[in-house]
């Protein structure tokens, strides 16, 4: 199983699903890789925000290993699951897709939490510290489910 998170610059929100995603694949000893993208290419190469990085930090948590990349569309031929943070990721992916079976993998991420909302998760960029903790907290609930519901 492969699974890959997607936000707009790779370097807030998928990063950080990422990385929780992977610790919990690895402290259940799951056959499963995790990898993120963002749609846009401008942080290409950038390792996640320096304040993501922080928050992750204080969970005993680290991204710092991580590098931006842009989604392709080959993308979809190598994972199994693609998780989207919000309607314009999802929207951007979709278009990309080249029959139902690629748009069949792209799901919200926090329908995880909230089931059929088609809920977007913040993006703390802009916000200040305490926007990097709701988005850790929520991405932490959605990747416990996505771990118990879709990976075990």
């Amino acid at each position: 199983m492969k699974v890959l998170m997607v936000c707009l610059g790779n370097i807030c929100r998928s990063p950080l699903a990422d990385g929780l995603l992977r610790e919990k694949v690895r402290i259940n000893n799951l056959d499963v890789q995790v990898d993120s993208a963002g749609t846009s290419g401008h942080h290409s190469g950038e390792a996640p925000d320096y304040r993501m990085r922080t928050t992750a930090k204080t969970h005993n948590l680290s991204v710092d290993d991580l590098r931006a990349r842009q989604f392709h569309r080959r993308d979809f031929d190598e994972f199994d699951l693609i998780y989207v943070m919000d309607k314009s990721n999802y929207a951007n992916i979709i278009r990309l897709a080249q029959n139902e079976k690629d748009k069949n993998k792209v799901k919200m991420v926090l329908n995880e939490i909230m089931p059929g909302m088609n809920s977007d998760l913040p993006d703390p960029y802009y916000g200040g510290v305490q926007g990097f903790e709701n988005v850790f907290s929520m991405l932490d609930e959605a990747t416990d489910i996505i771990v118990n519901k879709r990976l075990k």
